[in-house]
């Protein structure tokens, strides 16, 4: 699929199949536009196509219409799409190897938009044992197969409410890796209200990446991320989660933030997070009831869409000018990226990534714990319901309408399937204000890095 768009006043092309991207003219750009997605095998332009032109000469458009025929027969624009037939069994002799330790389903938090019912995850509130921590590593050993790198993600709640229990695990696991030929990387998110320098020197010892939950700035922050008392985080987190950044060398980290209806000009939450010192950043949109007053609605898209726009220009401007950060969904590899079978099916929740609950029972990821329907099982047993695992294995961008004709579908793989069985109509049902905004991203994350490409080659 062909996509031509403009940002900024820059003029981009993306073939979907092949991966290409270009800059291109003024009038490339106006030829690709009336085309849509497909090219008439013809060596002569179409009369129609020169009708609807008619700023450009035919001569200009001739010229560039046998560029196109020939980068079509190159096989750069206009690609058949090779992928469908792989789609048919994907992720055959899949393993587990990624999990969510739910250590902690409690939270010294209650924030307004939080997924998990501010840490209970609708059910009662409690702690992850040592005992339950060690039979999952015991798990997740048994159940990756030939797969040496593990990671594991301790989640809540609020991770640090349960800390000595973290460090247990950790320590169980290291023992464990030896004997086993694994490799585990540990991951931790907090809220950062019990961090210290203990906890710090811990996790910089031991984990591969922290996930800092800050919103942006202070009124947006308090408002949405509020402790049980009802007084704001951000005045205590600020300090501590600066200083954890500083700790990693700007690496290996990111601070992590939601904005809501309440904070459509996010890039402001974005460039305040950076003027802060923070090189790692990302700050999502709310995925929620579409009856929450904080949820973004469909008319809210145009602001949005200009927000997206303005803070690309300013992400490339800040690159320029060696005062640049990284901004998590403006990142995209134009040469590499995930293998073609993680591009149609995702994050392959359910059967190469699962979550643990407290009580050592198992679902599909974090956003599933709690939905009855969606238990697979128990870290004190083997093996997983193959019928849940082959719902999600199953699914894909081939299983799935709204993708069939995006352009984005090889870079989203469909989106997020927690958010399309409980707000999409179904696993095959993406919800479509997140393909929108994900669109809009990706347009973004192409123009950031081609424009950062352009720089480096002046």
């Amino acid at each position: 699929m062909v996509h031509s768009y403009e940002i900024n006043g820059t003029k981009i092309v993306l073939d979907s199949e092949s991966g290409a991207v270009s800059l291109i003219d003024d009038i490339t750009f106006a030829l690709l536009q009336a085309l849509g997605d497909r090219i008439p095998e013809t060596e002569v332009l179409p009369q129609e196509l020169a009708d609807k032109l008619p700023q450009f000469s035919k001569d200009e458009l001739q010229e560039v219409w046998t560029e196109l025929l020939e980068l079509k027969k190159e096989e750069v624009l206009f690609a058949e799409d090779p992928y469908e037939a792989i789609s048919k069994k994907p992720f055959v002799g899949s393993v587990v190897k990624a999990m969510c330790l739910h250590i902690a389903h409690d939270c010294n938090l209650r924030c307004r938009y939080c997924f998990a019912e501010t840490g209970s995850y609708d059910g009662p509130r409690g702690l992850m044992s040592a005992e339950v921590g060690k039979n999952a590593i015991d798990y997740l050993i048994n159940a990756s197969g030939h797969r040496k790198n593990l990671e594991v993600d301790f989640f809540g709640g609020e991770p640090l409410l349960n800390f000595e229990v973290v460090k247990e695990i950790v320590r169980y696991a290291r023992e464990r890796e030896k004997d086993c030929g694994k490799n585990f990387r540990f991951t931790i998110t907090t809220n950062g209200l019990l961090l210290d320098d203990a906890k710090k020197e811990f996790i910089n010892a031991e984990m591969v990446n922290i996930v800092l939950s800050i919103d942006g700035r202070k009124d947006v922050n308090d408002y949405m991320r509020y402790r049980v008392d009802g007084t704001g985080s951000y005045d205590t987190i600020v300090p501590r989660f600066m200083d954890m950044a500083e700790s990693r060398n700007q690496d290996n980290y990111y601070v992590r933030g939601t904005f809501t209806r309440k904070n459509l000009d996010f890039k402001e939450d974005v460039l305040h997070l950076a003027d802060l010192g923070f090189k790692q950043i990302s700050v999502e949109p709310v995925v929620s009831s579409p009856d929450k007053d904080y949820m973004i609605q469909e008319e809210d898209l145009p602001i949005l869409y200009e927000q997206y726009e303005s803070l690309a220009a300013e992400y490339v401007k800040r690159k320029k000018e060696g005062n640049g950060f990284n901004f998590f969904h403006f990142m995209v590899d134009l040469t590499g990226g995930p293998c073609i079978l993680k591009r149609l099916s995702g994050c392959g929740a359910g059967h190469e990534y699962v979550a643990v609950a407290p009580n050592g029972d198992i679902y599909p990821c974090h956003q599933f714990v709690g939905d009855e329907s969606k238990k697979m099982g128990n870290v004190k047993e083997p093996g997983l319901d193959e019928s849940i695992s082959q719902f999600f294995r199953e699914s894909n961008i081939y299983t799935k309408p709204a993708c069939k004709n995006c352009f984005a579908k090889f870079y989203c793989s469909g989106g997020c399937p927690a958010n399309a069985v409980q707000y999409g109509g179904g696993i095959n049902n993406p919800l479509p204000l997140s393909c929108a905004l994900m669109r809009k991203r990706l347009e973004c994350a192409i123009y950031c890095t081609v424009m950062q490409q352009e720089a480096e080659n002046e």
